[in-house]
């Protein structure tokens, strides 16, 4: 993130700050000020998901989505309008539980690395093949603990309310559900080493393979891979598929 970070105030956010702020705040709004970084961090991730959002769940919808599954007895009255209006009022309040993860590997406590030949092209591959691991298995037990009767009905009831899910279904959870099955990616960095730019990567991909699951198009029905007719399942009888990328668990 801190990549990121650089650029988004190499481009757009020195001169936004120093235009927008006061001249008495402008000492605490100096690049490496841990607010300046909260605020920025916040600001890049609502907006970003917000853009990836409407720009991959809409293509999907058209390129992808079996449009007759609309008239499905189970497909709920203005469900996409609802799926979207979850989604965009959950993105804030996600980013900001998210960013003190974020902040930590910008100020260096994580263990993201930026040079292959740090570690090697061996381990390089073999972090990718333990970080899928790693998140999928923990995923898949935050996914079945957030189906526990405690936390259910307000947690991820939310979510479960399209039977008949759409591409815009896809992020359209409680603010606090999607942050907690994000957990397992950002706490293997502090425990493990991972190339910063493959570790980047890893989070695009899981939008797409999020709004993948979402999007009702058949593609796969393999028995280890949580494809979308694996996780409608789960959204119809809710007891299989806890995975994000696999059934194995």
């Amino acid at each position: 993130m801190d990549v990121v970070l650089a650029f988004a105030d190499s481009h757009l956010l020195d001169s936004l700050y120093a235009t927008t702020f006061p001249t008495s705040l402008q000492p605490y709004l100096d690049r490496d000020n841990p607010l300046r970084q909260s605020l920025s961090l916040w600001t890049i991730a609502t907006v970003g998901v917000s853009i990836f959002y409407f720009i991959f769940a809409t293509l999907s919808y058209f390129l992808l989505f079996d449009r007759s599954l609309e008239t499905h007895p189970k497909f709920l009255k203005n469900q996409i309008k609802k799926e979207i209006a979850l989604s965009v009022s959950s993105f804030p309040i996600t980013a900001a539980v998210t960013v003190p993860w974020f902040l930590g590997e910008v100020r260096g406590y994580s263990k993201l690395y930026y040079d292959v030949a740090d570690r090697g092209w061996p381990y390089l591959i073999g972090s990718i093949v333990a970080f899928v691991l790693f998140t999928d298995f923990f995923i898949y037990w935050i996914h079945r603990w957030e189906h526990h009767p405690m936390l259910y009905s307000w947690l991820h009831k939310p979510h479960h309310a399209w039977k008949i899910s759409t591409p815009f279904a896809s992020f359209a959870f409680h603010p606090l559900d999607g942050y907690f099955q994000s957990i397992p990616y950002h706490a293997f960095v502090y425990l493990f080493p991972m190339h910063a730019g493959f570790y980047l990567g890893a989070f695009v991909l899981v939008q797409i393979w999020t709004i993948s699951i979402h999007d009702g198009a058949y593609f796969t029905s393999h028995p280890w891979i949580n494809s979308a007719a694996h996780h409608t399942i789960h959204h119809l009888e809710f007891n299989y598929n806890y995975g994000q990328y696999f059934t194995l668990w």
